[in-house]
């Protein structure tokens, strides 16, 4: 089991309820906003804003600022941002190989942003290849447990491309091609099982196992990461075993 993917689990459902909401609604927008400029307003046609708005709506964003974020993005209404999507490489403490990946109307302030959260934490910048090597594209959707079985959910996806299901504790992480998860989610639909989240995601190829110490200071570097307004997606490659897990939260 990824032990990354765990974490984000638990943090996303956190993030929710903490003091960061604003941030975190924030991120939601520019995703929907991004999604509609670049496949058009109407989420019947545009699986990716479907998907955002979907994210969006799970975490409480009030239905005015995800209409409003739809229009500026397909040009109904101005004040859209020129948002570019960039991706930096870093390593953080232990070896850590991490993506960040940043949705910005300014380049230069994204790089510094970056830059002064890697290195106040104990990673370092690196070039461009040197990391993303380490990660493929995958489809990832987030299935909330409740009653449901991995025997039940394992039938409902497999013919729709799913490569793996992990069981993340409170939820099931399902994985398949970038291409496939479309039909992923749509077999999901059908079956009538919910999801709280559906998009295509950077899944690391290998893992490095990290203790307690070390997941700390990993997490205390994504913590200063996600806390600048450019950061939109973190993506690192090491593993934390549930009784790391259950140390951190004590």
């Amino acid at each position: 089991m990824s032990g990354h993917s765990k974490w984000a689990t638990t943090k996303h459902k956190k993030a929710v309820i903490d003091a960061k909401r604003g941030k975190m609604f924030a991120k939601l927008i520019k995703n929907i906003e991004v999604a509609a400029r670049t496949g058009g307003g109407d989420p019947a046609g545009n699986p990716t804003l479907y998907d955002a708005i979907q994210k969006a709506k799970k975490s409480s964003v009030p239905n005015d600022n995800i209409n409003n974020a739809v229009k500026r993005g397909s040009g109904l209404e101005a004040g859209g941002a020129d948002w570019q999507t960039i991706m930096y490489e870093g390593y953080g403490p232990n070896g850590v190989a991490i993506l960040i990946e940043c949705l910005t109307d300014n380049r230069n302030r994204a790089a510094t942003e970056v830059r002064t959260a890697l290195t106040r934490n104990g990673g370092t910048f690196a070039d461009a290849g040197s990391v993303s090597y380490l990660f493929n594209r995958k489809g990832v959707v987030i299935v909330p447990k409740g009653a449901l079985s991995e025997d039940d959910l394992m039938l409902a996806v497999l013919d729709a491309g799913a490569e793996e299901i992990n069981d993340l504790g409170d939820s099931f992480e399902v994985v398949s091609e970038p291409t496939d998860l479309i039909p992923v989610r749509t077999a999901l639909q059908e079956a009538d099982i919910e999801y709280d989240s559906a998009e295509s995601s950077l899944v690391p190829t290998m893992t490095v196992p990290v203790d307690e110490d070390a997941a700390r200071k990993v997490f205390k570097l994504i913590d200063a990461l996600e806390d600048c307004d450019d950061v939109q997606n973190i993506f690192a490659n090491f593993d934390v075993s549930d009784e790391v897990m259950a140390a951190i939260d004590a």
